[in-house]
């Protein structure tokens, strides 16, 4: 015991003798490299530097004690709990030992979903060892999910999210909506309201809300105006991103299961006078909200005075709107117009190449990494998952349940799985929560509704999966506000709550009434 605490303790010393070398040689770089700089470093950058790489030293062994301990609870609790849900569907809903296993993995990856044991990119990729490994899938069935169409959209679609935030447009479109509207409280909530739908005309929800969180933060230090710029941020992202197919994950989701299933898709032009009356309908809603007993509050805004128009940012704008143009082109009109026959994922995606080629656009490749390739690999688990039912037939195991409701008028069946749908976001993803859900509404309610019923089910459960405005985690816009904006989680829930109500009747009687017609039509 004695050699052994002795080693241990020759083992530090040489542990900490070597890290006070490393330590004086990363100092000693950093001065001959400010010294090329002919920049001076002084003895309280040297020092703050000592300080904060010794205390590193002091706590990277703790943090990352810390975190093996919680990725081996996580994982832990995931696979108890996949172990438990797999047991119960082979014994109690006596399912076979495939529909069994498909059941537990799906808990599992929503555990890990939720638990975040593990990054979200390494959860999204596991049906791929999964599903072969319980013979839910075959390799190649589950891999190809991975490389779905509805991905290259959203591929394209992140790569003019990067453009438009390295030249700082969203900065300009925002001084141009500031400029246009009163600078009272409300007339800046509707500046950011407007502003975040044109961005989510070409954007995705959550890229919306990053880049418009640091103007709603600086505006005003006032917390009773500042929680509201951050609600019409994360509220109007939320609602911008009904208004065009890439403008919310759900959004692709949806019309990647439409495409699996050999369902007629909608198109980009299609989805957007759609959706157009309902994201006016709900924008004003929300102003009025925010804007309710503002009028006292004083606000001085002049933060976009030294913002200019470059040529930059005038090439970029041209291109969004060639893209537009295009899109509208391409879509059908019937019965009177055919469109150009092209594929919108194949559009999406060359205009986001084009941001890579000098002269034209204005991304190089290092700028490449800020995509959140994790979330194309959840696209990937979303659209494996799908598969993963279609081919199992879980959705039959909740036929009965469903079949509780085939005798209601449709718009109550519609109403109920619009409420369940904005619940059910309080506990899991939207995203995975639509990748999960979609499957079964539709295997499940094939008895009782028909002709084009399921599919208005299934875009007002996508829909309303965007209008959950109460709770932090509910969407992505919404927990980027919170995380980054300081506010009480009341606040979010006491305005939510109201917002969420107005979503559900609308998107009920939007999904009815003007929708159905539309589809049908």
């Amino acid at each position: 015991m004695a050699i052994s605490k002795t080693s241990k303790q020759s083992t530090k010393k040489t542990e900490t003798k070597e890290s006070k070398t490393s330590l004086k040689e990363s100092i000693t770089k950093r001065i001959k490299k400010h010294k090329k700089a002919q920049t001076p470093l002084d003895s309280e950058t040297l020092e703050s530097h000592q300080t904060t790489h010794e205390s590193s030293l002091e706590t990277a062994p703790a943090t990352n004690e810390d975190r093996w301990t919680k990725t081996f609870i996580g994982l832990g609790v995931a696979i108890l709990l996949g172990i438990i849900a797999a047991f119960l569907a082979k014994f109690y809903l006596q399912a076979s030992f495939k529909v069994s296993a498909l059941l537990g993995i799906i808990i599992l990856l929503v555990t890990l979903w939720t638990n975040k044991a593990l990054p979200l990119g390494v959860v999204s990729l596991l049906p791929i060892i999964l599903f072969p490994s319980f013979g839910i899938l075959d390799t190649k069935s589950a891999a190809e999910n991975y490389a779905h169409p509805i991905i290259f959209l959203f591929l394209g679609g992140f790569m003019l999210a990067t453009a438009t935030e390295k030249i700082g447009l969203h900065r300009v479109i925002a001084k141009k909506f500031l400029g246009i509207f009163p600078k009272t409280p409300k007339g800046v909530i509707q500046a950011l309201g407007f502003a975040s739908v044109v961005l989510g005309t070409a954007l995705s929800n959550s890229t919306v809300a990053i880049l418009l969180l640091p103007i709603a933060l600086s505006i005003t230090e006032d917390y009773f105006l500042k929680l509201r710029f951050l609600l019409a941020v994360a509220f109007g992202a939320s609602i911008s991103g009904i208004t065009t197919p890439i403008g919310s994950p759900p959004n692709l989701i949806f019309l990647g299961f439409l495409e699996n299933l050999g369902i007629e898709g909608i198109s980009f032009t299609t989805w957007i006078f759609m959706m157009a009356p309902l994201t006016i309908l709900m924008l004003y809603t929300m102003v009025w909200l925010l804007s309710f007993n503002t009028k006292d509050h004083a606000l001085e805004v002049n933060m976009f005075d030294d913002v200019q128009v470059s040529f930059a940012h005038k090439r970029l704008l041209c291109l969004i709107i060639a893209l537009l143009v295009l899109l509208f082109i391409n879509s059908p009109i019937k019965p009177f117009y055919n469109g150009l026959g092209l594929n919108e994922n194949i559009i999406l995606l060359a205009f986001g190449l084009l941001m890579f080629v000098p002269k034209i656009g204005f991304l190089d490749w290092d700028d490449s990494k800020s995509i959140p390739y994790e979330l194309i690999f959840l696209f990937g688990a979303g659209f494996c998952i799908a598969t993963a039912f279609s081919q199992s037939e879980l959705g039959g195991a909740f036929e009965g349940f469903f079949a509780q409701f085939s005798g209601l008028p449709f718009i109550i069946f519609l109403f109920l799985a619009c409420v369940s749908a904005i619940i059910a976001t309080g506990f899991l993803s939207t995203t995975a929560l639509i990748a999960i859900l979609l499957p079964i509404v539709y295997t499940a309610t094939q008895s009782f509704l028909v002709g084009k019923e399921p599919t208005i089910t299934m875009l007002a459960i996508t829909i309303c999966a965007s209008f959950s405005f109460m709770i932090p985690i509910s969407t992505p816009p919404n927990a980027i506000v919170f995380a980054k904006g300081n506010i009480k989680a009341w606040d979010m829930v006491r305005f939510g709550f109201v917002l969420s109500v107005v979503g559900i009747i609308a998107v009920t009687l939007f999904a009815y009434i003007y929708w159905r017609w539309f589809l049908s039509s």
